[in-house]
């Protein structure tokens, strides 16, 4: 099959969230199919970082838009019906080199990852269109609304308004939706779409989260994750403020290694707190999983699958979450990693994980083994493959009826 491939980031290196699912995608399709990749890059670096992206595709296109480009039409759309994390992607360049690529050639399928990015292809006739919404933007900005202050909040509102209106519209451009994860299903299923959606689980490379040499120093507790990202940067302060001070009054030689790339100001204020270390970009996270003896998610804020979770279990690092954290994996709480409802209880679970060395190897085996289980991606390609087969039968035997219908009004 022929295949356009439309997504938000250019999806290489696979690095951070937005950019994982959609390479595995592509490669796990580029095996058999002819995929053609059009995307978006932020910057120079980043296009020249993305060629390796042609290792695993037939074509690539891709614009630069700048931030402050994407900032000044995002603004612009504030003003408008159209939401701005949607203006925030737009490239009328690359929306210009799609519909050519369109015109020239016969697509059997578009694929869509990230709502924002349909807007490309909402004229596209291919005989099989999927939109991967990954997670639904409209519950987030929704949720942004409700904890942070005004005029902010008004703002979230208005875009998550917007949003789901965008979302509910362009659905029907498509034949089949996609999600991460059966709660997203659950938020897409009340939005009523009126088209078919399944989930397709975010999965992890357990070849290269493997544990090299684990030291898993009882001291170190490790937060993995871009610290630019709201929900981390809210994540970090809420661990390092209200939860690390309990855990440092029991265990005084506490360290917290915050690591990922471009710390905010409140993320890197935090390095002058005893006891705390923020490292901003590491070229490899492994170390510091490694060396650490308790993984934490405390985000209070959170869609769709935390890779930095599956990441960890997949490392053999017990894992400690909030709820909001733990429900888009795929794992037991209590038996595959453990859930602190409150600072308190949060507090505990890693005490007693740091305490305790025979319940640190049971939850490391019991969370490598539960993402090999689930979270492969090879079990996720599966089901993608899936969606393509069940078309072609389908075109198949919409072929026959008519053969058959043909045949018999011959005689």
């Amino acid at each position: 099959m022929k295949i356009l491939f439309v997504c938000h980031r250019l999806p290489f290196p696979p690095n951070r969230g937005g950019k994982i699912r959609p390479f595995n995608m592509i490669r796990h399709l580029g095996e058999t199919h002819t995929v053609t990749v059009a995307s978006l890059a932020e910057s120079h670096d980043e296009l020249r970082d993305g060629r390796g992206l042609r290792d695993y595709c037939s074509e690539v296109m891709v614009e630069m838009v700048p931030k402050s480009v994407r900032w000044f039409r995002a603004w612009k759309a504030l003003f408008s019906s159209c939401p701005s994390s949607v203006a925030y992607f737009l490239s009328p360049e690359l929306h210009r080199r799609i519909q050519d690529a369109l015109h020239k050639t016969q697509f059997d399928a578009v694929f869509v990852h990230c709502a924002f990015m349909a807007q490309y292809v909402l004229d596209a006739t291919a005989p099989l269109r999927i939109l991967d919404y990954g997670d639904l933007d409209s519950a987030k900005w929704s949720e942004y609304s409700r904890c942070r202050a005004f005029p902010l909040s008004l703002g979230y509102r208005l875009e998550a308004s917007k949003m789901q209106n965008y979302e509910k519209r362009v659905a029907g451009h498509f034949d089949r939706c996609t999600v991460t994860t059966p709660g997203e299903l659950e938020e897409f299923g009340k939005l009523d779409m009126g088209v078919p959606c399944s989930v397709i689980p975010n999965g992890v490379d357990l070849e290269y989260f493997r544990s090299q040499s684990p030291t898993g120093d009882p001291h170190v507790i490790v937060f993995v994750g871009r610290m630019d990202y709201f929900p981390n940067i809210d994540g970090a302060l809420y661990f390092a403020k209200q939860i690390f001070p309990i855990i440092r009054r029991s265990m005084p030689d506490a360290q917290l290694r915050i690591v990922g790339s471009n710390p905010a100001r409140a993320v890197q204020d935090l390095a002058t707190i005893p006891g705390i270390t923020v490292t901003g970009h590491v070229p490899d996270v492994r170390p510091y999983l490694d060396d650490a003896a308790v993984a934490v998610a405390p985000l209070r804020l959170a869609r769709g699958t935390q890779n930095k979770i599956l990441e960890a279990l997949a490392m053999g690092v017990p894992v400690v979450a909030t709820p909001q954290a733990a429900k888009g994996v795929n794992v037991t709480p209590g038996r595959d990693l453990l859930v602190g409802e409150d600072e308190a209880s949060f507090a505990k679970q890693v005490i007693s994980l740091t305490q305790n060395e025979s319940l640190r190897k049971e939850l490391s085996d019991a969370g490598r083994r539960k993402v090999m289980e689930t979270h492969r991606w090879s079990f996720s390609m599966n089901l993608l493959d899936e969606i393509f087969e069940r078309r072609v039968t389908e075109e198949k035997g919409s072929v026959e009826d008519h053969v058959s219908v043909s045949q018999g009004n011959e005689f």
